[in-house]
């Protein structure tokens, strides 16, 4: 059984950072695009449906940068 390569070692940690960075800042243009304040209404009222809509748009922007880092 091989060792995992040093190479691609360092190739998956340098994508997995990208693909964060591309994450926050989708989070970002998206918080500021919409006409209130995201975080005050997830964490303070509490806004369940809003949390939901964040999640299925954090889970689209994922699988749109793991398919393009594929």
């Amino acid at each position: 059984m091989d060792l995992i390569n040093l190479h691609d070692l360092v190739a998956s940690l340098l994508y997995s950072i990208i693909g964060i960075v591309i994450f926050c800042l989708a989070f970002i243009i998206v918080d500021k695009l919409t006409p209130y304040d995201l975080w005050k209404e997830l964490i303070e009222k509490n806004n369940l449906p809003l949390a939901l809509v964040v999640a299925g748009l954090g889970l689209g922007v994922c699988i749109i940068i793991a398919a393009s880092i594929h």
